[in-house]
């Protein structure tokens, strides 16, 4: 996208948006306007994982500015803050000790935002809320994501009040998801699905048209781990590598036959490949260095083959460095595996969407290369991620997550925000 448009809209191109009295929770013009603010002022002073302090604080002021109380998770960013009344059973009250829900009252339905940056710089130009901090830049759409959350927890929050949301909702703010393996995990041990039963969360699609999402059942992304490899082995001239171990020889061999080997070992279908960032050895042309390694990445479609990777790529690593006398040493990463979506939670997020904006504001996605760390989440809860579009309707250049110049159409935090609430108010209608 070249920019983010400067108005927000309820249209979705080329379709029908549904009447606005269908379901409660249509959101006032003015409340539009301030969170295209809010992203906006994320969008300016991004925050890596783990030090998401500033964006948290705002977080919670807002949050408290509208009769709420969320709590700050142990590690002093990211944010808890639950909804509603959690409605008692029929034998005693329906909160336990710290906050896990007791036998009888209902689960709580969770909307998840991840709220980090990237370490990269914003290279766009002509807008007012370029980055402000150097090297750092929101280019995954993770300030679209939390501005969603935040706009369906105000309005959430407001039908509360008016004893209009029918069971409690958890507001779940998350830092570090882009940090192997990923804040999910310390939100999880911070009590965050403590009491919930479903999940749901959005992630932004710049091949998709704002005010229209992409959904699929099953896996929408792969598992991805990281991978770093140290060669060793004696060095010497290279007019005799046949008294050395030829680390560069050996090193481009577990290049080229490690992922080759990983792939035959395994279903094709899985979707299992090695793929290297980062190659370093030697310093002089006639020097065969003692040190070489090798760095990459392993993705995955399929969550049974993921968990055997490990072991699938030591092996194959192995076997390589052997041919050529190197010492190798294994440093696998785990990652996050596939976010693989709960079929009656997918349709619920479609139904949702649907009845809001019309059949056509939902598409059919493919699963993704990528990872993202909301899989953890439904490694505990069912629960289902939509693909929230954002490019500007009829825009014809191709922009991609992660690139400096990564921008959305604003009119898509409206409709997260749409495809939120009317999820959670049909939920409590089945």
């Amino acid at each position: 996208m070249s920019r983010a448009s400067e108005e927000v809209s309820d249209g979705v191109s080329g379709t029908e948006s549904a009447p606005a009295d269908t379901l409660p929770g249509t959101l006032p013009e003015a409340l539009r306007a301030e969170l295209v603010a809010f992203r906006r002022d994320l969008h300016m002073h991004p925050e890596l994982g783990n030090q998401e302090f500033r964006t948290t604080a705002a977080l919670k002021a807002r949050l408290e500015e509208a009769g709420l109380e969320p709590r700050v998770l142990a590690a002093g960013t990211g944010l808890i803050c639950d909804i509603g009344e959690h409605p008692a059973p029929a034998d005693g009250p329906a909160e336990g000790a710290a906050g896990r829900r007791e036998p009888g009252a209902r689960p709580m339905f969770a909307l998840r935002a991840d709220i980090d940056a990237l370490p990269i710089p914003d290279t766009k130009l002509g807008v007012p809320y370029r980055s402000t901090v150097p090297d750092r830049a929101h280019a995954c759409g993770h300030d679209v994501h939390t501005t969603v959350v935040l706009g369906a927890g105000l309005v959430l929050a407001d039908l509360a009040k008016k004893g209009q949301l029918p069971f409690p909702v958890r507001l779940i703010f998350q830092a570090a998801e882009e940090v192997l393996p990923g804040g999910a995990t310390d939100a999880i041990e911070s009590g965050a699905l403590d009491g919930v039963g479903k999940i749901i969360a959005v992630h932004c699609d710049p091949r998709v048209d704002a005010g229209r999402v992409g959904l699929r059942h099953g896996p929408i992304t792969s598992a991805c781990d990281r991978l770093e490899i140290s060669l060793d082995g004696p060095g010497g001239h290279t007019a005799r590598p046949h008294l050395t171990t030829d680390l560069v020889t050996a090193a481009a061999r577990v290049a080229t036959d490690v992922p080759a080997l990983v792939a035959r070992r395994v279903d094709a279908r899985s979707g299992l490949s090695v793929t290297w960032g980062r190659i370093e050895a030697g310093h002089a042309p006639n020097v065969i260095p003692q040190h070489a390694e090798l760095s990459g990445t392993v993705r995955c479609l399929d969550l049974r083959a993921w968990r055997d990777a490990p072991d699938l790529v030591h092996s194959a690593v192995q076997e390589v460095a052997d041919m050529y006398r190197a010492k190798s040493e294994i440093n696998y990463i785990r990652g996050v595996p596939p976010v693989v979506n709960d079929a009656a939670v997918a349709d619920l997020l479609r139904d949702a969407m649907t009845e809001r904006r019309g059949p056509h504001s939902v598409e059919d996605t493919e699963q993704s290369l990528g990872g993202e760390d909301f899989s953890w989440y439904l490694e505990h809860v069912p629960g289902a991620m939509a693909r929230l579009g954002v490019r500007v309707p009829g825009e014809r250049t191709v922009r991609d997550l992660h690139q400096g110049d990564f921008d959305v159409d604003e009119s898509a935090i409206t409709a997260g925000v749409e495809l939120f609430t009317a999820a959670v108010l049909l939920d409590a209608m089945r």
